[in-house]
């Protein structure tokens, strides 16, 4: 298995359970790592045969831009849900940050881990 990876993407949205972060945007920091298979796209050096890592940043940040969730745990698995069926891919790990949600770390935040139910 291959992965294609994206590091800190930064990214913005309504998020929060508190009054006041339903009235702000908010920094997040997203982490991806994607499974697939590079041999072909290596093999042609044809952007339409690799997984376009541009075309999956462009779509998160739109996506998440528009969101309106109060758990980060909601943002991700929606946005894992987005990648898996809109990129056809068959694994994926997502990390998100929130920076500043505690004083005394520079960010919180989830990791998960997903497989495409078509497999």
């Amino acid at each position: 298995m291959d992965i294609v990876f994206l590091r800190q993407l930064q990214l913005e949205a309504v998020i929060g359970v508190y009054d006041w972060e339903r009235e702000v945007r908010q920094p997040l920091r997203m982490d991806l790592e994607i499974a697939t298979d590079v041999r072909r796209a290596a093999a042609s050096d044809r952007i339409q045969d690799a997984l376009d890592y541009h075309a999956v940043a462009r779509r998160i940040t739109e996506y998440v831009a528009s969101s309106e969730s109060q758990l980060v745990e909601t943002l991700a698995e929606r946005c894992a849900d987005l990648i898996l069926r809109e990129f056809s891919v068959s694994w994926l790990r997502l990390t998100l940050h929130k920076p500043g949600a505690l004083e005394n770390a520079s960010s919180a935040g989830v990791v998960i881990e997903r497989e495409s139910r078509n497999r």
